[in-house]
């Protein structure tokens, strides 16, 4: 009798274990909101970027062309802060996504196509996060996702800028400058943003606030 109530128990709370995990991975109001505030803030941010990140591309280049690319992790955040903050599948891609709007719809040097950009940097990152399935969150992950984001810039402007055409010297290095600033200028810068931000009491609803609080 005490053996069938037992299991009987478990299975409850295993069953419980399980409906929560589910109901983790679902959006809340909260997090449609703050992700949409994330991704017109990085918008904003990403409309300064473009002028000093593209002056600093332009001298990087001329210097050796490829070395450019130590310029694009700024253009990579969003997807980092995304799944960071909000911990829910689709999270890396929205808030990468709306940011590259807000910079189309306001006005930049390259128009329309920087949302196409905004896909593949943000897939790039939400891949890194699906790959944790949505459970693991510290510095190695948040650079992992930034250097995602980088490839998949990478990938896409072997076509959509023309990079396919070039050398193999040129592809070779951009890559490696890119990843690294994706780790570091989208990754790491990311995350310390993000404790920043749980600091202050501004995520105490999400995972990244609570991970705060209990440290301290």
């Amino acid at each position: 009798m005490h053996e069938t109530s037992t299991t009987g128990t478990s299975t409850t709370h295993s069953d419980e274990h399980r409906t929560a995990a589910a109901r983790s991975t679902r959006w809340r109001v909260v997090d449609i909101v703050v992700a949409s505030v994330i991704g017109v803030a990085t918008g904003v941010v990403f409309l300064i970027w473009n002028n000093v990140g593209a002056a600093w591309y332009g001298a990087a280049d001329a210097v050796t062309p490829g070395l450019g690319g130590f310029a694009i992790g700024i253009w990579l955040i969003g997807g980092v802060l995304g799944g960071l903050i909000i911990r829910k599948p689709g999270a890396a891609l929205y808030v990468e996504l709306l940011a590259a709007t807000v910079s189309a719809l306001v006005g930049n040097q390259w128009g329309i196509e920087v949302i196409y950009s905004g896909i593949a940097q943000g897939l790039g990152a939400e891949l890194v996060f699906l790959a944790t399935r949505y459970r693991r969150f510290g510095i190695p992950t948040a650079m992992l996702a930034g250097a995602g984001a980088a490839v998949g810039a990478w990938l896409l402007e072997l076509f959509l800028a023309g990079n396919l055409q070039k050398s193999a010297e040129f592809l070779a290095i951009y890559f490696g400058a890119v990843v690294v600033s994706g780790a570091v200028l989208a990754g790491l810068l990311g995350w310390f943003v993000v404790r920043g931000l749980a600091a202050t009491g501004a995520l105490s609803r999400f995972g990244a606030g609570r991970d705060v609080s209990e440290r301290v």
